[in-house]
């Protein structure tokens, strides 16, 4: 028995089902260093399966730590045109928990759950004529996903580049952007360095991002949609520089780290109480044969957990759509912020985080 045969990888693409994160775990098969403390985990899928998504999307891991499980959202860096396997490439920053664990724990062969992809930060969702792609640090992940994306099936779309990174050593995946560079006819790459070290000739960009260099480096920035992702101040700067430069903010799109998925432990669940308030509605949750009552002000996932209903869940403020679920009768009140496509809605979707019921309600949970 090979590869081909344990995994039945010689069938077609449309002959397999996509990837399935409530059915199927992921296993790691490669672990890349790619800068100080950066490093890439590839996965593949239980079975015979591919992913399905749109490039510079994210997936939430459910990492088993000792104490608990933890729930953290990456960006993707590999490119849905190359649909086995997925990748993230994760930088520990200093006082990590989730991240510092996969260094030191995770190995080749090792099987994890996952959820997603979701997310809107891609330019499947924003065509445009011309691109550019603004990042620092490891902000350069969505852009890389999009790149490679380009390169592997239009690559000759018009796209400024531009990746920061405080040292020469610091910048992620550059030896592969300077190889698209020179690949792709129309992609004009900038990398720039805060300071030069010791350990590496550069003979590149050096300084910061400022009014002066933005239209030196992309003289018609204003034609084009502009994709930013990078440490909060950074994104803050870029937006200023081009809301002062007159750019049409509308066609400004920004992914960021420090949106509220900071490590969420899942919680033991609460007690539920003992008699229903007056305007508790019945909550059924039908994969588990569960039913709970909750109130109108409660979401169906605090309401889950007091009913000793397990729902994953991240963010929990509607961003990241780990806690997607189906609804499949009633009604519920959803005010998000962006983790579940319309199609998702229409299919009959909610996020658990943020939606309250307005009547008696039944999920797949």
């Amino acid at each position: 028995m090979n590869a081909l045969t344990e995994f039945r990888l010689n069938r077609h693409l449309d002959e397999m089902v996509p990837w399935n994160d409530r059915q199927q775990l992921l296993e790691i098969i490669d672990i890349v260093d790619e800068a100080p403390e950066v490093k890439t985990f590839t996965f593949r899928a239980d079975g015979q399966t591919w992913f399905r998504y749109k490039p510079g999307q994210f997936v939430t891991l459910e990492l088993p730590l000792p104490d608990g499980p933890l729930m953290r959202t990456y960006t993707l860096s590999s490119s849905p045109s190359r649909p086995f396997s997925i990748a993230v490439t994760v930088k520990a920053q200093g006082g990590s928990v989730g991240t510092r664990w996969m260094f030191n724990h995770l190995t080749v062969g090792a099987r994890i759950r996952a959820f997603g992809p979701a997310g809107d930060f891609s330019l499947h969702s924003h065509p445009a004529a011309k691109y550019f792609f603004i990042s620092a640090g490891s902000g350069i992940t969505p852009m890389m996903s999009m790149l490679r994306w380009l390169n592997d099936c239009a690559p000759a779309t018009d796209v400024a580049c531009l990746n920061c990174a405080r040292r020469p050593e610091d910048l992620i995946f550059r030896e592969e952007l300077e190889l698209l560079g020179q690949r792709m006819p129309r992609l004009a790459l900038t990398l720039m360095v805060k300071g030069r070290s010791m350990r590496e000739n550069w003979f590149g960009h050096v300084g910061r991002l400022d009014a002066a260099r933005l239209p030196l480096l992309a003289p018609d920035f204003r034609d084009r949609e502009i994709f930013c992702c990078g440490p909060d101040a950074f994104m803050r700067s870029v937006r200023e520089m081009l809301g002062a430069a007159g750019f049409d903010m509308a066609r400004y799109h920004e992914e960021s780290f420090a949106m509220p998925v900071a490590p969420v432990r899942e919680t033991a669940p609460a007690a539920a109480p003992a008699v229903p308030s007056a305007d508790a509605m019945q909550i059924r949750f039908a994969l588990s044969d569960v039913e709970g009552f909750g109130a109108p002000d409660e979401s169906l996932l605090t309401i889950a957990r007091a009913a000793g209903v397990r729902i994953p869940a991240a963010c929990e403020s509607g961003l990241c759509g780990t806690c997607k679920v189906k609804k499949v009768s009633g009604d519920v009140e959803m005010n998000h912020n962006g983790g579940i496509l319309d199609e998702e809605i229409e299919e009959g979707f909610i996020l658990a985080c943020c939606s309250q019921p307005r009547s008696a309600v039944e999920i797949e949970a």
